[in-house]
């Protein structure tokens, strides 16, 4: 995976001297980035404070820890679907 240049903390703060009034070619010459670039960081984190940020990445971390429990129970849920349909199965054919 490909090192970040920029913390996202450094990414806020060139999005609020942009937000102050500097201009956007200025800004991407002195922090040697792109316009492309620091548009698409504006998209992804304009108006965000840096307590904001942190806060987005517990609840995204948070998340993403629920959809695995959620994943691991619905495996659960199913084989032991499967292994009751089994049993059942094997239990009336005895029966017969």
């Amino acid at each position: 995976m490909k090192k970040k240049r920029f913390s996202e903390s450094k990414i806020i703060e060139v999005l609020q001297a942009g937000e102050a009034g500097m201009p956007v070619a200025d800004l991407c010459r002195k922090y040697q980035v792109g316009e492309s670039t620091y548009y698409k960081w504006r998209a992804k984190y304009g108006g965000m404070t840096v307590a904001e940020l942190k806060r987005l990445k517990a609840l995204e971390a948070e998340n993403h820890r629920l959809k695995q429990m959620y994943a691991t129970l619905s495996m659960d849920h199913d084989l032991l679907k499967e292994v009751l349909e089994k049993k059942l199965n094997v239990d009336l054919s005895e029966e017969l």
